[in-house]
C-alpha cells in the first residue's frame, strides 16, 4: 500500500484539473498542429525534433482531442513518476544503511513532496509541460532497470532495458541526455571504476543519440537560435540569477509563475559575481563532499544536474520555468525526507505533524496553483497579475478577454501592452484587429453584442 500512496495521492489532489483548459503553448503545439493530429501526419512529419513527444500528443489527439483527454494522460504520467520516485529513494536509503522502517518512510515522504508541490503543475496540468513529465518517467525507468541490474541474474537483460529507457527519454526530450551523469550520481556509494564500466554503453549511446540530433536540420536550427539568443558567458551570469529564483520556488509555494520576467544580465556586476560565486562554492563543496556528507552532497549535485540542460551553457529565450524543477525537486525532497526521520529521538512525536503539515501546505498551494488553468483568463490574469511589467502577459490577457467576448477588457489590455513595450507589434495588431472586427479566435455570433471602451 506505502508504494502506491503517492500515486493515489497524485489522481486525488489533480483530480479537480481535468477540467481546465488549453493554455499559451498548449495551442502552437498541440491545438494547431496539424502534424500531432493524427498518426499519419505525425509519421508524415518526421524526423523531428522529440518524435516521441509528438507521438504521445498524436495518439491522444486521435483517442480524445478535449484538453481533458490530454490532462489525464499527464495525471497518471506524474502518479507513475511519484511511484518510480519511491521506490529508488527507497533502495538507496537502503544501501546508505537506514533501517527498513526508516528507509520506507524517508522515501515515502520524499516520494509525496515530489507529487504533491506545486512546482509541478507546471509540468502535468500545463499539458504541453508533457515534455518535461514524460521525459521523467523514461529517465526514472532507465534508473530504475539500472539497480535492478545491479542485484539481479539477468543484469545483461536489465541494462539493455536502461539503454532503451534512455533513448525513449531522449526522444521525448533532448535534455534526457544527461542521464549516464545522473547514473553515476545514484551510484556513487559504489567503487567508481565498477561504475564507469557499467555505464560505457550508456555513455556510447549518449555520443550516438547526440551525434544523430546534430545531423538533423531541426536540432542545428535549435541549437543555432540558442546560440543566437545571448552570448555563453551571458548566459552564464544570468542563469546564475536564475538557478537561486528556482530554488526559491520550492519554498515560495504560493509563487507559482507561468511567465516569470527574470533580468538577462549582460554585464557583470556585483550582483552577479556574488550569485555565480555563491553557486560555483557550492557545487565544489558538493563534489568535495560526495564520500563525508553524502545526503547533502547528493541533494545539491541532484538539483544542480537536472538544471545543468537548461539553466547553464545554452541560452533559451525564456531565462527559466518551473517545469525545470521537474526532477532536480527529488534532491532536496530526499534531503528534507531523512532528516525528518532521522530526528532526534526525543522529538519523535512531532516527525508526523511536521510531515503532515508540509504535505497540507503544499497539496493546498498545489489546489490553489490548478484553479488557475481552469480557464485562459483565469491563467493570464494570475500571469499579469504577477508580471506587470511585461508585454507579453498583457497581450496574451487581451487575447483572452476579446475570445470571452470581453472586448473593453480586451482593448485595456492590448493598450497596456503597448504603454509597456513600443516594440509590442502583436499588441498593435491585435488591437486594430479587435476593433475591426477580425481578430483571430474570436467568434463574431458568439460577441456579437460585445463592446468596446
Amino acid at each position: 500500500m506505502l508504494p502506491a500512496l503517492p500515486a493515489l495521492a497524485v489522481i486525488v489532489l489533480w483530480w479537480p484539473s481535468l477540467c481546465a483548459s488549453f493554455q499559451f503553448d498548449d495551442w502552437n503545439v498541440i491545438v494547431n498542429e496539424p502534424r500531432v493530429h493524427s498518426l499519419a501526419a505525425w509519421w508524415h512529419s518526421m524526423p523531428g525534433i522529440r518524435p516521441l513527444l509528438k507521438l504521445s500528443y498524436a495518439l491522444n489527439f486521435s483517442l480524445d482531442p478535449s484538453p481533458t483527454g490530454f490532462r489525464v494522460v499527464n495525471i497518471l504520467i506524474h502518479a507513475l513518476n511519484a511511484t518510480l520516485v519511491g521506490l529508488l529513494l527507497r533502495t538507496r536509503a537502503l544501501r546508505a544503511g537506514l533501517s527498513e522502517v526508516k528507509a520506507s518512510h524517508a522515501a515515502l515522504f520524499a516520494a509525496l513532496l515530489f507529487a504533491l508541490h506545486p512546482v509541478q503543475t507546471e509540468a502535468v496540468t500545463y499539458i504541453s509541460g508533457r515534455s518535461s513529465s514524460l521525459a521523467a518517467c523514461f529517465c526514472l525507468l532507465s534508473l530504475y532497470c539500472w539497480v535492478r541490474s545491479e542485484a539481479s541474474e539477468r543484469s545483461v537483460a536489465w541494462l539493455l532495458a536502461c539503454c532503451v529507457c534512455f533513448g525513449l527519454a531522449v526522444a521525448t526530450k533532448e535534455t534526457a541526455l544527461i542521464l549516464p551523469l545522473a547514473l553515476l550520481l545514484y551510484s556513487t556509494d559504489r567503487p567508481l571504476s565498477q561504475t564507469l564500466q557499467r555505464l560505457t554503453p550508456l555513455f556510447l549511446l549518449m555520443a550516438l543519440m547526440l551525434a544523430v540530433a546534430l545531423s538533423l536540420p531541426t536540432y542545428r536550427r535549435l541549437l543555432a537560435v540558442s546560440l543566437d539568443t545571448r552570448t555563453i558567458g551571458e548566459n552564464l551570469l544570468t542563469q546564475s540569477h536564475a538557478i537561486f529564483y528556482l530554488a526559491g520556488q520550492l519554498l515560495r509555494i504560493s509563487n507559482g509563475n507561468a511567465d516569470p520576467q527574470l533580468p538577462v544580465i549582460d554585464a557583470l556586476n556585483w550582483n552577479a559575481a556574488l550569485s555565480a560565486f555563491a553557486l560555483a562554492n557550492t557545487l565544489l563543496w558538493a563534489l568535495l563532499n560526495i564520500r563525508r556528507r553524502p545526503l547533502a552532497a547528493f541533494a545539491v549535485l541532484w538539483f544542480m544536474l537536472w538544471l545543468a540542460p537548461t539553466n547553464s551553457l545554452l541560452p533559451r529565450l525564456d531565462v527559466a520555468n518551473d517545469r525545470q524543477l521537474y526532477l532536480a525537486l527529488i534532491g532536496p525532497a530526499w534531503w528534507l525526507a531523512v532528516h525528518l526521520v532521522t530526528w532526534h529521538p526525543t522529538r519523535a512525536a512531532l516527525r508526523p505533524v511536521a510531515g503532515a503539515l508540509i504535505l497540507v501546505a503544499l497539496s493546498w498551494a498545489t489546489y490553489q496553483r490548478n484553479l488557475v488553468y481552469e480557464t485562459e483568463v483565469a491563467f493570464w490574469e494570475d500571469t499579469a497579475a504577477r508580471n506587470p511589467e511585461s508585454s507579453r502577459a498583457a497581450n496574451n490577457l487581451g487575447m483572452a478577454y476579446a475570445i470571452e467576448c470581453r472586448f473593453s477588457d480586451a482593448e485595456t489590455a492590448f493598450k497596456r501592452a503597448i504603454a509597456l513595450s513600443s516594440d509590442d507589434y502583436y499588441s498593435r495588431i491585435n488591437l486594430i484587429l479587435l476593433r475591426k472586427g477580425l481578430l483571430p479566435g474570436v467568434d463574431p455570433k458568439r460577441c456579437r453584442h460585445a463592446t468596446y471602451n
